[in-house]
């Protein structure tokens, strides 16, 4: 028997999302209402998910799994619990943090009668003993534990290299591979791992919502092919029709200086980097393919790397990244919304404002906001912007590498550089908060105006909220340079807008 769509007709659950504001989460919620499921979603800032394509198909309530009241209240009503969440990154206490969460998303599921929780971990090697294991792999490993100890009944699904558009580990490895035509690499990149790709993934994750009563335990799940790092590198080169790489690896780069090494030739910073190539010390493949039993693979599945790499590199390509490895705030990254009341601010919140009138449209004008960023660049004074990226790398921040979800389009939550989307209003107002590393808080905010004569006005505003005597001595150490920075940024957007109204108008 099937529904009126063609689907299967299987029971209708209602699911609880949390992380889906991260890369895996955000593509579950659409895989989960595609299989006719109800989803409420568990957020800190639910405005980053409100332009989702998905944002009206759910329920979205405000709470962080360190807090079981929020947790409590959430769960009400939830079938089965998706738990995509972990404090990577908060702090050297992150497993503390990670146990207690876990250990309350356990209890507060128990107390609401929910049927199942699924959690995504990480593939942990054999016969490794688990205080050997990074911090990373040893605290996915405790939280997998905690949920199969707990009353509830788990699937605890692990997996090692996820390969997709947009996911850390797949654009470590492109921008590795395609930057570098000879390579010095760390001793890992001959440690084998199982890769699998993202759609296997999320129907992993989809089919584990449906698994009998009495199933309640740890699935290995990976693609087909078993490959070390330096085979994925020259496989992806081939794929992506690039020469052939010459690969030398080389024993003394530790994982530290691995991380760094892979900060400054990709995007992901050495905070994430660090996790991913502590992973790859010892070697992880499945040991089982159990999940078979219980989720059909269908025709094609799981996908093979190269196809799993070349649905990747055309969905980059076509710009439908849906998600990414920075769609998720980077740990550390400031958070704070806009101070509006100069009181909480400590009376001290530094202002840049500039205005100038456009010769464009305001749709021409808020095109060229819109679009700023990413291979676009920010309109200003490149090796100044180039110089504060690289210095923000070697702070270990995010850098200018992260660029651009969509070339064209933005939405709340998108990193974008070392900036992310704080608010954007389509058409009037684009809001970023910084993510760089700074002794406090700042923001940009770009508006597209008309004045009182109706003629379009562009606005431009900077702000800053010191954090002690480094903060004011950082503004004050840069505001002589704000005219060339922030004032050639102001004058060249207005001169992209009328040179984009003026290519529409035909003159």
């Amino acid at each position: 028997m099937a529904t009126t769509d063609g689907r299967p007709d299987t029971e209708r659950l209602h699911c609880l999302v949390t992380g889906a504001s991260g890369y895996v989460g955000g593509r579950l919620v659409p895989e989960l209402l595609e299989a006719g499921h109800r989803v409420r979603c568990l957020a800190r800032s639910p405005g980053k998910l409100r332009d989702h394509p998905w944002a009206q198909d759910v329920e979205t309530v405000r709470g962080d799994v360190t807090d079981a009241a929020s947790v409590a209240g959430a769960m009400r009503g939830v079938d089965v619990a998706y738990y995509l969440v972990h404090a990577l990154g908060t702090g050297s206490d992150f497993e503390k943090t990670d146990r207690r969460a876990a250990r309350i998303f356990a209890e507060q599921a128990s107390a609401a009668g929910v049927r199942r929780i699924v959690y995504l971990g990480g593939l942990t090697p054999k016969d490794v003993p688990e205080h050997s294991l990074s911090p990373h792999l040893r605290s996915r490993a405790e939280v997998g534990r905690i949920f199969l100890d707990g009353p509830v009944p788990a699937t605890v699904l692990r997996a090692a290299v996820v390969i997709g558009s947009g996911s850390a580990s797949f654009e470590m490895l492109r921008y590795l591979t395609e930057r570098l035509p000879v390579m010095v690499t760390p001793s890992w990149v001959h440690t084998r791992t199982q890769p699998i790709g993202i759609r296997d993934v999320l129907r992993c994750l989809v089919g584990s919502a449906a698994m009998p009563a009495d199933v309640d335990r740890a699935f290995d799940i990976g693609g087909p092919d078993v490959l070390t790092y330096r085979e994925m590198m020259r496989r992806y080169a081939a794929v992506a029709g690039l020469p052939r790489r010459l690969i030398v690896p080389v024993p003394v780069l530790t994982p530290r200086l691995s991380s760094h090494w892979v900060g400054l030739v990709t995007p992901v910073p050495a905070s994430l980097a660090r996790p991913l190539t502590e992973s790859l010390r010892h070697e992880v493949i499945c040991h089982e393919n159990d999940i078979a039993r219980y989720v059909p693979e269908g025709p094609g599945h799981p996908l093979p790397f190269d196809e799993a790499l070349a649905l990747a590199l055309r969905r980059v390509q076509e710009a439908q990244v849906a998600t990414r490895w920075s769609s998720a705030a980077l740990p550390g990254a400031p958070s704070d919304p806009l101070p509006t009341d100069p009181d909480w601010a400590g009376g001290s919140l530094y202002q840049d404002d500039r205005q100038l009138t456009v010769d464009a449209s305001p749709e021409s004008l808020w095109k060229v906001i819109e679009g700023i960023g990413g291979d676009n660049g920010w309109y200003s004074f490149p090796l100044a912007w180039a110089v504060r990226g690289w210095l923000d790398r070697f702070a270990g921040g995010v850098g200018l590498r992260r660029g651009r979800r969509d070339a064209e389009r933005l939405r709340v939550g998108d990193s974008l550089d070392f900036w992310r989307v704080e608010e954007i209003e389509p058409g009037h107002l684009l809001r970023l908060r910084a993510e760089m590393r700074l002794p406090g808080l700042a923001w940009l905010e770009m508006y597209a105006e008309t004045d009182d004569g109706g003629r379009t006005r562009y606005r431009q505003r900077a702000l800053f909220h010191p954090r002690g005597l480094l903060g004011h001595a950082y503004w004050w150490s840069v505001s002589p340079f704000h005219a060339v920075v922030f004032g050639g940024m102001a004058r060249n957007i207005a001169r992209a807008a009328a040179g984009q109204g003026a290519v529409r108008s035909g003159r």
